[in-house]
């Protein structure tokens, strides 16, 4: 199917889409009582990595549609399966997958535009200058393809060495083009779709080591030079011999507070009952306690199709029963399969909708900095939020994420972009980043009003 004939197709199913996400949304206020809804409760998502070939069993496509509000292609968005010959784009498998989620009102993430793995053999053999311009084109071509329906992609996926170096990995982009492949893919991917979040994705960065430290700077570098970068992934293969980092959380708030948002990607943990448990609630606790933690995959559904399948890492078993873990999860999320009656004295709903606003600079340098605004629920659960800052007279503001901002004079008003609905007492937030202009005074922040 052409471009314009499938985004006319979408148009053609933009009721049953908006039906799918009505009806999500009406049984996320009813009850957490599944993993997107609670987490979408905390103002985050939680999705898992989809595979095509999956979607005709009906209990793999029941699972995923009850539980997960967010999906991955597994292989479909890599470059082996989109762009097999130079220039011929395939995409009926992530077509399958995107109309999926779309139809149950799920966001998408794109995994992966420029990976050293699952290249075509005709990459490598390109020169550098042929390989520049096939990379653009590539990033270009998959983009272009879904402009406007991905949330965030994995630009550049696994481009650092492990162990203590720091160094960049070998692959045809790093040999032949140099250290500045990943920003030349980063511009290349704002250009192609500037709604979408442009995110680094890597594994054994979830604490503070080496290659996370490498990845620190370079996203501090790209940060303080304008290059556009707005979330890191953090993969989470977990097992005894890799277990959860001390310093897990610790971790993503070093990179939140540079001015990105920060995404746990393709989470699976080996171990089965109560130690599993533990540990996917440490996981998912980090996530919660950081404001830019915007949300969580997991890597499958079910245990029988995993990568990792002899280590049972998921949170559903082979027959899709809930492990231990699963309860764990649902638990730490704030979720609850009673949520009770809304109409009983004393439960969720009965009271006045209520938040606060509170302001924090996250980041500072001589000519801009970084603010966050962080939206607590009073005692009742609400559904959205507004937010004011009134900016000094000489500031201007650059960016904003995880918010919609409008504009009278220097007075930003702000509301969310995906992250309202709130439970009783969790919080969320949105930041921005803020030119000086001479002027170094704080912005003054107002009133948070919820509905």
């Amino acid at each position: 199917m052409s471009m314009t004939l499938r985004r006319l197709s979408r148009a053609a199913t933009a009721g049953l889409v908006a039906a799918a996400a009505l009806t999500a949304a009406a049984h996320s206020a009813e009850a957490a009582d599944t993993l997107g809804s609670a987490a979408a409760g905390q103002g985050r998502y939680f999705g898992t990595a989809v595979a095509a070939s999956h979607l005709g069993e009906a209990d793999y496509t029941a699972t995923l549609d009850r539980e997960f509000s967010s999906v991955t292609p597994e292989n479909e968005m890599k470059w082996d399966a989109t762009e097999p010959s130079r220039g011929t784009f395939t995409f009926t498998s992530a077509d399958r997958i995107v109309d999926h989620a779309q139809s149950q009102g799920m966001d998408v993430r794109g995994h992966t535009l420029v990976w050293h793995s699952q290249l075509p053999s005709w990459v490598g053999s390109l020169g550098a200058s042929d390989l520049r311009t096939a990379m653009k084109d590539h990033i270009n071509g998959l983009m272009g393809h879904y402009k406007g329906e991905i949330h965030s992609w994995d630009v550049v996926n696994e481009a650092f060495q492990d162990g203590g170096s720091g160094a960049r990995r070998s692959s045809p982009f790093q040999d032949k083009l140099g250290d500045g492949f990943i920003e030349e893919a980063f511009r290349t991917a704002r250009a192609a779709d500037p709604a979408a979040k442009l995110c680094y994705n890597d594994y054994n960065t979830d604490g503070v080591n080496a290659k996370s430290n490498a990845v620190y700077n370079m996203v501090k570098d790209f940060k303080s030079r304008g290059v556009p970068i707005d979330c890191v992934g953090f993969q989470s293969h977990f097992n005894s011999n890799s277990p959860v980092p001390s310093d897990y959380r610790q971790n993503l708030q070093r990179f939140a507070d540079l001015g990105v948002d920060v995404q746990i990607t393709e989470l699976d943990i080996e171990g089965s009952g109560s130690a599993q448990a533990a540990d996917y609630t440490k996981v998912v606790e980090a996530c919660l306690a950081v404001d830019r933690c915007t949300g969580m995959t997991v890597w499958g559904i079910t245990d029988k199709y995993s990568w990792r399948s002899s280590g049972t890492p998921l949170l559903f078993d082979g027959n899709y029963q809930e492990k231990p873990a699963y309860d764990a999860v649902l638990s730490a999320l704030g979720g609850s399969g009673d949520p009770g009656d809304p109409g009983d004295p004393g439960d969720p709903g009965d009271g006045t909708a209520s938040c606060t606003a509170t302001y924090t600079r996250t980041a500072d340098w001589n000519s801009g900095y970084n603010g966050q605004v962080t939206i607590t629920a009073g005692d009742e659960p609400i559904s959205t939020w507004t937010v004011t800052v009134t900016l000094p007279a000489q500031q201007s503001v650059s960016s904003l994420w995880n918010g919609t901002p409008t504009w009278n004079g220097n007075v930003m008003t702000v509301k969310p972009s995906w992250n309202g609905t709130l439970a009783a007492g969790a919080s969320t937030g949105f930041g921005f980043t803020a030119a000086k202009n001479g002027s170094d005074a704080a912005p003054t922040v107002g009133t948070c009003t919820a509905s």
